[in-house]
């Protein structure tokens, strides 16, 4: 028997203790997993059981760090949040919050005396051991979001207003009635309709209590922070709290949909006034026309980039309060263009991109304590590690090995700290001379998720053995369970390129073997196939089915340098689905073990879409296909997509133009709908009819086609889903379903 089809009974260990705001059974909180299994092989219960690290913050004097967990009910079919505290070597481990609600978003405040964080859609505080808690804010829209002025007497809160921008207010007179008269774009995005939009807040904070709330965006219809993932680290407080810079597409309807020009603005608190600091005073954007690609509009020439029309996203004001920096991307309507980290002259008013040197994009990045460099993380050859860069654009690479650094946090050992993640401001401390710079970072592979890590910066490049680990929240899960090896392999393209392709083994490999294996086709169409820890996409979770992964970095994806990056552009159907049979053939004549008659093909987003293609160009390879929220018919996804800006550049025209790019005519006349004729291999669908990326039509269409042609076909359809599948149900569904119809026809 299949290991997936094994009844697991995770039972979850329920605590009988306190709510800040009121009293509940201890059945109704949902806790640590501490169940033992009985499989040594990866399960999707045993994933659901993981706890998952969240937002983290050391204390002012380096000693301590609060951080975020969450853990989830697959019985409830819930999650809930809870917040630690340990030293910040990890030891005196403390569960600070044991409540109903969920707590979240912990920020040291008062100099490291109190700690600030969200529950129930309000700020609460409470000591540093959790005791004497306090409502602060009484908001009846709730808070998404917040952070402390650097002297605490302000605060910058989230919530959510009215927006009536592109869907008309309601009729105050049928208050059951359910249509909405909708009159431009950008109507709905991600999995929802654009009823209301988020905007920053300032308030005075007095005796526990928030005074003269105000909207800094005020009649203003725009959106801060940025839809649909920004946060609070879109905002950032100057040091001497006069000044906040924020993060903004300042554009409703369709040219919200069809533009990424995002900007970094300074609101000043006294006078109100704000001001762009991305384009001239005077900048006006030239006229565009949205069913043309944004890359041969005239906002993207070379005289027009001085004024950058991209992407600017997350200021964050140095520790001396002399400069900003933020990351930016060049061109308008790109949205997987290349992440520079670009340093902002408070006083003179330049800027200077200082991480020239480096050919990928920046991720997440932090001040120094110093204000002398920044630290970064930035994806290259399959990994993401941590970089550091000075002013003047000296780039220096501090990590290596195989795994991902996400978040970072820096801090002297005495005090003094800087967020990658949140930006929050810290106050600085006199510092001894025996004080050294220290990272805290979030760090994960294909083999572990998410944990916290020390890492010294000022030592040479080093490998996993010589960061320190901090937390082991799922080491009782990893020791119960044997996971397979990942290798690292090249092989040549059609074209003569170097190609990495990740190759995930079964746990208890036998290289005498012949196992079923499955191509990984990654989405994006410009996300890494790094080291990423996935609970759904996992490729542990495959292997122990006994199926081994080639998964390809193909062209399209960063780590490679621009030029690669960029080659999938306006060529989806060309070299890149080149680079995914090379990379399955080079594994079924290099690999004795892998069983080239036993071959599966997988993928979301635009690895559906992949999938899709490939169904009808794949040369009888494949015995079986999964596609995941994937387009099938480029055409609708045209116009279906509620970013619009994605098609606008990737396809190169809209289809209805008779002028059309050679790139663009090649886009339409291989769009896979149109090689439905061609389909001869077992197919399963899934989508969500919440995704409003890629529309569930794509997969309706996918499935009718298949079973119109009389090819076995299947559809997983989720209602209440996205372009995700978030819910614990729902995402053990989504296994058992994807391991029975793989099982089905490849063993």
């Amino acid at each position: 028997m299949n290991s997936f089809k094994k009844t697991l009974l995770v039972s979850i260990s329920l605590l009988a203790l306190s709510s800040p705001m009121s009293a509940q059974s201890s059945s109704e909180f949902i806790g640590k997993n501490t169940e033992k299994f009985d499989s040594e092989l990866m399960t999707p219960e045993a994933l659901w059981a993981m706890g998952r690290i969240g937002a983290y913050q050391v204390s002012p004097d380096g000693t301590k760090i609060v951080y975020q967990v969450s853990y989830y009910s697959v019985k409830q079919n819930k999650s809930h949040s809870v917040l630690y505290i340990s030293n910040i070597d990890g030891t005196d481990k403390k569960q600070l919050t044991k409540s109903k609600q969920s707590e979240s978003d912990a920020a040291w405040i008062e100099g490291g005396n109190r700690i600030a964080y969200l529950t129930g859609g309000q700020i609460w505080t409470m000591n540093p051991d959790g005791t004497d808690r306090k409502q602060l804010s009484v908001e009846c829209e709730g808070i998404e979001g917040f952070k402390f002025s650097p002297d605490g007497k302000k605060i910058i809160i989230i919530k959510q207003i009215p927006s009536y921008a592109s869907i008309q207010q309601r009729p105050l007179d049928l208050p059951k009635s359910t249509g909405l008269v909708i009159n431009d774009m950008n109507y709905r995005h991600w999995d929802e309709y654009v009823e209301t939009i988020p905007h920053p807040f300032v308030a005075d904070v007095v005796n526990n209590d928030l005074l003269r709330l105000k909207d800094i965006l005020e009649d203003e219809p725009y959106e801060c922070p940025v839809k649909p993932f920004g946060g609070i680290e879109q905002i950032d407080w100057s040091k001497d709290g006069k000044t906040i810079a924020y993060t903004s597409r300042k554009k409703t309807g369709v040219e919200y949909a069809t533009s990424t020009d995002t900007d970094i603005y300074l609101y000043n608190i006294e006078t109100g006034e704000t001001t762009n600091i991305c384009k001239p005073a005077e900048y006006k954007e030239p006229e565009i026309d949205p069913s043309k690609s944004m890359a041969n509009n005239p906002v993207n020439s070379k005289e027009n980039l001085k004024n950058n029309p991209g992407y600017d996203m997350n200021p964050q004001y140095s520790p001396d309060g002399k400069y900003i920096a933020w990351q930016s991307m060049a061109r308008n309507g790109y949205e997987a263009d290349r992440n520079r980290l670009c340093v902002y002259d408070v006083q003179k008013g330049t800027k200077t991109y200082v991480t020239e040197s480096l050919d990928t994009n920046v991720d997440a990045f932090v001040w120094s304590p110093t204000g002398r460099e920044l630290y970064f993380t930035a994806v290259w050859h399959g990994t993401t590690q941590i970089y550091s860069t000075n002013l003047q654009g000296e780039v220096r690479k501090i990590t290596d090995g195989q795994h991902d650094f996400g978040s970072l946090q820096v801090f002297f050992t005495n005090g003094a700290t800087g967020n990658a993640k949140s930006s929050r401001s810290a106050k600085k401390s006199k510092r001894n001379k025996s004080a050294a710079q220290q990272i805290l970072a979030e760090r994960h592979s294909m083999s572990k998720a998410a944990e916290l890590y020390l890492v010294n910066p000022s030592l040479d490049t080093q490998t996993a053995e010589q960061h320190t680990q901090i937390t082991t929240e799922n080491e009782h899960i990893y020791n119960q369970l044997s996971f397979g090896k990942v290798e690292e392999r090249w092989c040549k393209t059609f074209d003569g390129k170097d190609m990495l392709y990740w190759v995930i083994l079964p746990p208890n490999f036998d290289a005498n073997k012949k196992y079923p294996t499955l191509l990984f086709c990654e989405g994006g169409p410009q996300s890494p196939v790094s080291q990423f820890w996935s609970y759904r996409w996992n490729f542990q979770i495959m292997a122990a089915h006994g199926y081994i992964v080639i998964a390809p970095n193909r062209r399209g994806l960063p780590g490679f340098g621009q030029e690669w990056l960029e080659a999938v552009s306006g060529d989806w159907t060309g070299g890149c689905m080149k680079d995914y049979l090379t990379a399955i053939d080079d594994a079924c004549e290099k690999l004795p073990y892998v069983d080239k008659d036993k071959l599966g093909c997988v993928g979301a987003s635009f690895g559906g879409f992949s999938v899709y293609y490939l169904a009808g160009h794949h040369d009888k390879r494949f015995k079986a296909f999964i596609a995941h929220d994937g387009a099938f018919n480029l055409e609708s996804m045209y116009t279906d997509t509620e970013e619009a800006w994605f098609s606008n550049w990737e396809y190169d025209d809209a289809y209805w133009n008779k002028d059309q790019t050679d790139r663009a005519k090649n886009t339409y006349e291989n769009s896979p709908h149109k090689f439905v004729d061609k389909w001869d291999t077992p197919i399963l669908c899934i989508h969500g009819e919440k995704d409003y990326r890629i529309n569930a039509n794509q997969g309706f269409g996918a499935f009718n086609a298949a079973r119109l042609r009389g090819i076995p076909a299947q559809l997983l359809l989720y209602p209440d889903e996205n372009h995700w599948v978030l819910k614990p149900q729902n995402g053990i569904l989504w296994q058992r379903t994807f391991f029975e119809w793989l099982d089905k026809w490849l063993k």
